[in-house]
């Protein structure tokens, strides 16, 4: 077999080198990708944590806010039965009211005569 030429040798240097350039530039591209992927599925994992937390921040809001209001709710219901409530005069209210109404009507009709 002949001894290749100088230039020929530097042809198949610089093919060789060529080559080897893609292949690691597949390799780099390969990790990369790989690398985006972890990426892509760390981020995914912290929003689904964010957003189990908030779900839950959010449920606990929604629990003490009906709580309150149900509260609130009972202590107006509450107030509200208390004023229907009939209130019973007694005999000394009788006889207070009586002689306010007293009053009343003499000084509405003393100038009338």
């Amino acid at each position: 077999m002949a001894t290749p030429s100088p230039a020929d040798a530097a042809v198949e240097a610089a093919i060789s080198r060529v080559l080897d350039a893609e292949l690691a530039a597949h390799d780099d591209v390969d990790r990369a990708t790989r690398d985006a992927a972890a990426i892509v599925e760390d981020a995914a994992t912290t929003a689904r944590a964010i957003a189990e937390r908030t779900e839950r921040r959010i449920r606990k809001l929604r629990a003490a806010f009906e709580t309150r209001a149900a509260r609130a709710v009972a202590g107006i219901d509450a107030q509200a039965l208390a004023q229907d409530r009939v209130y019973e005069l007694t005999p000394d209210d009788r006889t207070r009211l009586e002689r306010a109404v007293a009053a009343l009507s003499n000084e509405l009709t003393a100038g009338a005569a």
